[in-house]
């Protein structure tokens, strides 16, 4: 039975390829769907990071390009009720704007190729059964990207030289979230701090983590950068406001929202990359046959109006390396 369900996958999946290879050779526009759990009619960066990724590749909307949006309005169980919907518009591919969009297609075992960007250990998270040959119909970006942990918490150890005691906030039922710990305890270890690790994973959870945050005197918050976390961004921002105790984290919206400081992958460039993904899938290859890349671009943001507020100088020797500082 498992066989037959197989090669009955495969098939479609073969299908669905060779169809989009037909449509191209037909000179039929490029259908692309863009599944999103963000609210309908949102500026997405990475929608707009995506399309400029498709432009430097010939793709021009209105010509041999159509991307359809699926917003979910913030509600990932609408995006499970658009499935339907996306599937009978026929995109030659979808391309889901994280894991809350990536989960639900999976879980409707959807035989349309997808593209996608997670922040998941992207084996772990079962998605894939190795970066270099993934298997299925879905490949991508990973944000996950260990060798950036040790990095980051350098910089924070510059920035708050300080800083002993360090509360590391993540949601741990994150795939690869406990491996990023190990790496911050390795990287605290070699720098002479200490972390302590909070998990969130709801509001309760959320709160009792700032609270003894804030009761044990912690010196700096170091918040693992997934979606889930980063819905807590604005909040994190107000608590880091009025107890002085400053927050860092691995993408930029955490400092534009108010935080102190980030260090990680341009996500912006990751979703730009997807429009390879893409091309290829249009030119006939197979997501199951293309690597998972991770990224290859970092930026560090300051947000020096929020270091202000807090009491926090920065070093000038910080700053001029900062690829954006926030006034």
């Amino acid at each position: 039975m498992k066989r037959r369900s197989f090669c009955r996958s495969l098939a479609l999946v073969l299908f669905v390829v060779t169809s989009a290879r037909t449509r191209a050779q037909a000179g039929q526009p490029l259908r692309v769907a863009w599944a999103s759990i963000e609210r309908a009619g949102s500026k997405s960066p990475y929608l707009e990071a995506f399309r400029g990724g498709m432009r430097e590749l010939g793709y021009a909307e209105g010509r041999n390009l159509v991307v359809d949006t699926w917003w979910a309005d913030g509600i990932a169980e609408k995006l499970t009720q658009q499935i339907d919907a996306i599937v009978r518009s026929k995109p030659d591919v979808i391309v889901a704007q994280g894991g809350l969009a990536l989960g639900p297609l999976l879980a409707a075992h959807v035989d349309i190729p997808i593209v996608y960007g997670v922040s998941v250990e992207p084996v772990e998270a079962g998605i894939a059964r190795s970066y270099a040959r993934p298997g299925g119909n879905a490949t991508g970006m990973s944000f996950f990207a260990l060798d950036l942990v040790p990095k980051r918490m350098q910089i924070m150890k510059e920035a708050l030289p300080a800083t002993k005691r360090i509360a590391v906030i993540a949601d741990p039922q994150h795939p690869g979230q406990h491996k990023e710990f190990a790496a911050a305890q390795a990287a605290a270890s070699s720098l002479g701090l200490q972390v302590q690790y909070f998990p969130i994973h709801d509001d309760a959870q959320f709160e009792s983590a700032l609270a003894d945050i804030a009761r044990d005197h912690f010196e700096a918050i170091l918040a693992f950068a997934d979606g889930f976390t980063q819905s807590y961004a604005n909040r994190i921002a107000a608590f880091s406001l009025r107890e002085r105790i400053p927050a860092v984290d691995g993408w930029s919206p955490f400092a534009k929202a108010g935080n102190l400081m980030t260090y990680g992958p341009v996500i912006e460039d990751c979703y730009r990359r997807l429009a390879v993904y893409v091309d290829k899938i249009r030119k006939g290859a197979r997501p199951a046959d293309l690597p998972i890349e991770l990224p290859t671009k970092v930026e560090l943001v300051i947000n020096l109006k929020t270091a202000k507020a807090i009491g926090v100088v920065i070093p000038q020797s910080l700053l001029v390396r900062a690829d954006e500082v926030i006034r």
